[in-house]
């Protein structure tokens, strides 16, 4: 069993921050920058990487994209 794993994803939330991302009309460059001026550093191909569940997101990183997309952590982790 791989740790870090579900259902062959490495993170549940990559969906809703793609769905939320573009509602928002941001870009995921766009989005990798507002989390670097957040404290996250982070690039963007890991917003790729996030959205397509191949990374695993910190619960810091979960937080902050919450604020910056403007939903609940909640949603992004598909509860509500």
């Amino acid at each position: 069993m791989k740790i870090y794993d579900f259902d062959g994803k490495k993170n549940i939330c990559g969906e809703r921050v793609k769905e939320a991302r573009k509602r928002i009309g941001l870009s995921q460059e766009d989005l990798a920058a507002r989390l670097q001026v957040s404290g996250v550093i982070i690039e963007r191909n890991s917003i790729s990487r996030i959205e397509s569940g191949v990374r695993f997101v910190a619960d810091y990183e979960l937080l902050t994209l919450s604020k910056i997309l403007n939903v609940s952590t909640a949603y992004l982790l598909g509860i509500e």
